[in-house]
């Protein structure tokens, strides 16, 4: 492992040890109030943001507006190239942004050089999306008449953000929002502000370079109360919101109130079904790395494994032992398969439902606790539980590296059923070799979660399927495919290109 200076990290991502977490594209603006960043790598203080005030708020939402009616102006394949040049100063800033992402919020070196690449990739999908923002046109029942249907920009897109994906989850939306159209305000997590901060300068260069008005990439710093405030203002045409549940209710209400759009990715509860013809070389390692990846801090981490009775104790038997292997340390070194959560609350959070799981009757399969590593109490160790799929427990999402086993016994219809008796629909996979199998669990008799796979694990998407699931993970889709659609008002178009006007249903109206 290099050494690794925290210190030289901040100046290559001109990041000082007071930040103003508040731009309204170049511009930034001062407060008084501070949130501090801690690593929890290693308990390190990381720097200070000065927090948004009401003020600064309505003065970013102000330049936002105004921007948005000059910047849906510029031709959608001239906002491409913006984005374009977008990618190439992400590709030039890889390796210290990814750096930042594993250090600001602890997952390891791979996976925070792989969120990057993320935005890399749905760059280059945005501009050639840019090109192809296409509608439809239709034969009209009136001689001499023309129909089609056209896609407009929204205005102002807002995007709250989660801690798990500091960086990636704004990409996905920000740069569709821009080659459709829209200016972007930005509501990062307060727990990796840093990361918010990194990417918004570097979209300055960007700004600068192509003489952009201010506004078209904002972000702003603070609690859920700021959040509220995004879901409330009819400024805001779309609010795009990654994060709980619970988080996701209260957004949708108060959007809702408003007769606004909102696009929602919130918690997943995802299976991986065993059937008795697995492989089981790759059912260990999509198990493992789906449940142990990011600490048990994604979205769709693994959190259910449904394995058939026949191979149930050899399955178990060999999860066990590839628990015993896992290295739990620093996420800087590239040798390490697990980092910390994300904060002492995350950690507590765990402790609290290893033991509720077990006054369910849950039964505790691997070593559990806290260890403590380079002066953090972040980090701990993962669990598999066997429990039943009704546990109270079992139909929440923790988000910590716990992973529960569940029998089932009889045909896939069965183990299909317990899958999809949680409220959750985000991810879900089965491994087989069986195509009717296969098959069946794709079918609309299948799984019920946006993300269905078939010998992959649970988490991980690619940048060309959109993203997204169902039940109360919320519907949204974001990333690619024809996710653009979100975040552009389609209109349909009449044109009479005769000398007559005929109305509708045969009316006679002379004049």
């Amino acid at each position: 492992m290099k050494t690794f200076d925290a210190t030289t990290l901040l100046q290559r991502l001109a990041i000082e040890k007071t930040n103003s977490g508040t731009s309204t594209g170049r511009i930034w603006l001062n407060s008084k109030e501070k949130i501090n960043s801690f690593s929890p790598t290693n308990g390190a203080l990381i720097a200070a943001v000065e927090v948004t005030t009401n003020e600064q708020y309505d003065q970013v939402i102000g330049q936002a507006k105004k921007t948005a009616l000059a910047f849906k102006k510029i031709p959608a394949p001239k906002r491409g190239e913006i984005v374009r040049q977008y990618g190439n100063i992400l590709r030039q800033n890889k390796q210290a942004l990814g750096e930042l992402v594993s250090y600001e919020m602890g997952k390891s070196l791979q996976e925070g050089l792989g969120e990057v690449q993320e935005m890399i990739d749905i760059c280059d999908f945005a501009v050639g999306l840019s090109r192809q923002l296409h509608g439809l046109t239709m034969h009209s029942e009136r001689s001499q008449h023309r129909m089609y249907e056209q896609y407009h920009p929204l205005g102002v897109v807002g995007v709250i953000s989660a801690f798990n994906f500091p960086v990636a989850v704004w990409a996905w939306n920000a740069t569709i929002a821009w080659v459709c159209g829209n200016v972007v305000v930005w509501k990062a997590s307060e727990k990796v502000p840093l990361c918010a901060i990194a990417c918004q300068k570097l979209f300055a260069q960007v700004a600068v370079a192509n003489n952009l008005p201010e506004g078209v990439s904002s972000i702003i710093t603070g609690d859920y109360r700021l959040g509220e405030r995004m879901s409330e203002d009819c400024s805001i045409a779309l609010l795009s919101a990654t994060g709980s549940t619970r988080m996701g209710k209260a957004v949708a209400q108060k959007v809702a109130a408003r007769l606004g759009k909102s696009l929602l990715e919130l918690g997943g509860n995802n299976a991986m079904i065993v059937t008795p013809s697995a492989d089981l070389k790759l059912t260990v390692t999509a198990a493992v790395f789906g449940a142990v990846g990011t600490a048990g801090q994604r979205c769709t981490s693994t959190r259910r494994i449904i394995i058939h009775e026949s191979v149930y104790e050899k399955v178990k038997e060999n999860l066990v032992k590839a628990y015993q292997q896992i290295k739990i340390g620093t996420p800087m070194d590239e040798s390490n398969h697990m980092g910390p959560l994300i904060d002492e609350q995350a950690v507590a959070n765990y402790l609290k439902t290893l033991e509720l799981a077990q006054n369910e009757g849950g039964k505790i399969l691997t070593d559990t606790g806290v260890i403590v590593i380079d002066n953090s109490n972040c980090y701990v160790k993962p669990v598999i539980v066997e429990a039943e799929n009704h546990y109270e427990i079992v139909q929440k999402e923790t988000f910590a590296p716990i992973v529960y086993l569940i029998k089932y016994e009889g045909d896939l219809s069965n183990a299909i059923a317990l899958q999809n008796d949680v409220p959750q629909g985000l991810s879900s996979t089965i491994m087989t070799n069986n195509l009717k199998e296969a098959e069946q669990f794709l079918s609309a008799n299948g799984s019920d979660c946006g993300i269905a796979n078939v010998n992959i694990g649970t988490s991980g998407a690619e940048i060309g399927g959109a993203f997204g699931g169902e039940k109360e993970t919320g519907g949204g889709r974001e990333s690619g495919s024809d996710a653009w659609k979100q975040y552009m008002r389609r209109q349909t178009n009449t044109i009479n290109y005769s000398d007559e006007l005929p109305l509708a249903q045969g009316i006679k109206f002379d004049l």
